[in-house]
């Protein structure tokens, strides 16, 4: 059984993925951390994170960006492999992130999403035939009123899995309301909605000449970022130093 800290714990996606690993027969929460102890967690929580010297094989972060400073040294210092979720870092903190993991197991990716991570791996097969023939590629993703950045950092790495794919031949548009000319033949268009409470969808579309190829995932709630970052904890557990991301997960199933 995988021992997992939640970071960020009394956070939503902390009680979520507290909810998951409850049911999940091959991880236990043995502890917490977070800003205060609201006394509803069935595991001890931790307000002072040097505090909390539990046993555990990983950390899972969904926390705030503020914080991972202070966690990244706190997992370094205990060797404690750690599932890095919290999104927004800074170019000064992405720095960090590296160098950490050149002494601790460290996991980041742009999605936790088991269903996103596999359609990265699908996309790239795709364009390897689709965009060699000449398929002209879009990408659209939707998501709530309240989201801030646009496009969303998964639908950006949806098109870098496809350049990479590619050897980097293509560049992004984002908005075409100032051009007034065709496409070009080596460009990804990338689209954001706003609008309610859409959770999340990725829509990738491979357009030929007389057919179309679309590739589509539907979030209809946050716990599959949940199911993701557990099942990265159980993979993370017991790895040496390195950067990793859900990528490797994937190839493990």
């Amino acid at each position: 059984m995988v021992k997992i800290i939640m970071h960020g714990c009394n956070g939503h996606m902390g009680q979520v993925i507290s909810g998951l690993v409850e049911k999940d027969p091959d991880a236990e929460i043995v502890a917490g951390i977070d800003v205060a102890d609201q006394g509803k967690n069935s595991y001890p929580v931790y307000t002072n994170m040097e505090e909390c010297q539990v046993e555990a094989d990983a950390l899972i972060d969904f926390s705030s960006a503020k914080a991972t400073d202070a966690l990244l040294a706190y997992c370094e210092k205990r060797h404690l492999p750690v599932v890095l979720c919290t999104t927004g870092l800074s170019e000064e903190q992405l720095a960090k992130v590296e160098e950490t993991a050149r002494n601790v197991a460290v996991l980041k990716s742009a999605n936790m999403s088991l269903g996103i991570n596999t359609l990265m791996k699908l996309l790239q097969d795709a364009a390897k035939v689709l965009a060699t023939a000449g398929f002209d590629i879009e990408v659209v993703e939707k998501h709530h009123r309240l989201k801030l950045d646009a496009p969303s950092g998964t639908a950006l790495a949806l098109a870098d899995s496809i350049n990479e794919a590619m050897d980097n031949q293509y560049h992004y548009t984002y908005d075409r309301s100032q051009r007034r000319q065709m496409r070009d033949d080596k460009e990804i268009g990338i689209s954001a909605v706003r609008g309610g409470t859409i959770v999340g969808e990725h829509e990738v579309i491979f357009a030929g000449p007389d057919e179309v190829i679309e590739f589509k995932h539907t979030a209809y709630s946050k716990a599959v970022f949940g199911k993701g970052a557990i099942e990265a904890a159980k993979f993370l557990a017991g790895k040496p130093a390195g950067k990793y991301d859900m990528s490797d997960v994937i190839s493990t199933k």
